[in-house]
């Protein structure tokens, strides 16, 4: 009698595991499902070097938008930005850069490389694989100098161009001259991954290391545990800290790029003008430059800029709706 009463017990508790399970099961899928459909579709196309992972909404007769994250965030700072483009009748892609998310390189041989030229590169090949022939791009940090990079090569790509903290392009001779202290003190990370220790440690505790650059960027924005771990994720790729290792290591000379895109380099190592329509954007996280002034000159085409007063670098999930208002108003310049 004991040993069936302890049979039934164990049967009960069983199925109430498995219920327990199963509930929660399907409340983190639908909270997956939610969190995807603010986006739209996730995919994945080959293109170039990569397999690259993207979100796509909106109608496919809409005006094709590109919106690209940066460091160290991920495709979800576009969240609220997406939909309010969608509503108004964009289609909209938000892919992964390499070394984030599910981008992955095709081959294993492939040098994991983060020089400027190589992201831009990727960004044409992503638009070819699509056959998207122009589009309005967007974006911040890592992003913006994406879509910057990209609309000097190749301007006949971009139909509009969104760049918080304007232009970014990164000129490695200019790089060598040191900065005052106090503007040094702001880059401490780079001298950080400039080392053996620093590369190591990134790699150990990236999660605790970009959470603590989320809050110094952006320090008047209260994000909460889910809102970064929903990015974090994106940080578990398997190339993502030699991609940001190298990434700075060769803006400081330290790392060389691939002789394949010498001849790009070149072309941006002159700082070459942006005659795309453009609005350039300015934070408190710009302090001094928020105004646009050191760089106005070089965005020749119609062009705008906006200042975000209480608003960090993550632009884009920090302020939503003016971000979605500068893509809709670049569109909109003639």
């Amino acid at each position: 009698m004991k040993t069936i009463v302890k049979i039934k017990n164990s049967f009960t508790n069983a199925f109430v595991l498995i219920a327990f399970f199963s509930v929660n099961a399907i409340a983190i899928n639908a909270q997956t499902e939610k969190q995807n459909n603010s986006l739209g579709t996730l995919k994945q196309i080959n293109a170039g070097l990569l397999n690259v992972g993207y979100a796509e909404a909106g109608p496919p007769t809409g005006t094709a938008v590109i919106l690209l994250h940066g460091w160290p965030y991920d495709i979800h700072s576009y969240n609220e930005v997406v939909p309010v483009l969608v509503s108004k009748g964009y289609h909209v892609f938000t892919p992964y850069l390499r070394g984030f998310g599910t981008t992955t390189f095709l081959a294993r041989e492939t040098f994991r490389n983060g020089q400027q030229a190589a992201l831009a590169s990727d960004l044409i090949a992503f638009m070819d694989a699509l056959k998207i022939d122009k589009a309005v791009i967007g974006g911040f940090d890592w992003g913006a100098r994406t879509a910057v990079v990209t609309a000097a090569l190749w301007p006949e790509r971009v139909k509009g161009l969104v760049s918080v903290s304007g232009y970014l392009v990164v000129n490695l001779e200019a790089n060598l001259k040191p900065l005052s202290p106090t503007a040094e003190l702001g880059w401490w990370y780079q001298y950080y991954f400039a080392t053996e220790r620093g590369k190591l440690g990134y790699s150990q505790n990236t999660y605790d290391f970009n959470k603590l650059i989320w809050k110094i960027a952006s320090p008047l924005w209260n994000f909460d545990k889910e809102t970064y771990d929903q990015t974090a994720q994106s940080f578990d790729n398997p190339d993502h800290a030699a991609i940001v290792i190298h990434n700075y290591r060769w803006r400081q000379s330290l790392e060389a790029g691939e002789p394949k895109y010498d001849s790009l380099e070149k072309r941006l190592a002159v700082r070459p003008e942006i005659k795309v329509p453009t609005i350039t954007i300015g934070s408190d996280f710009d302090g001094a430059f928020a105004d646009g002034k050191a760089y106005a000159s070089k965005f020749t085409g119609k062009y705008a800029h906006r200042i975000l007063k209480g608003i960090g670098h993550n632009v884009p999930q920090e302020d939503p709706k003016a971000f979605a208002q500068a893509i809709i108003d670049v569109d909109g310049m003639k």
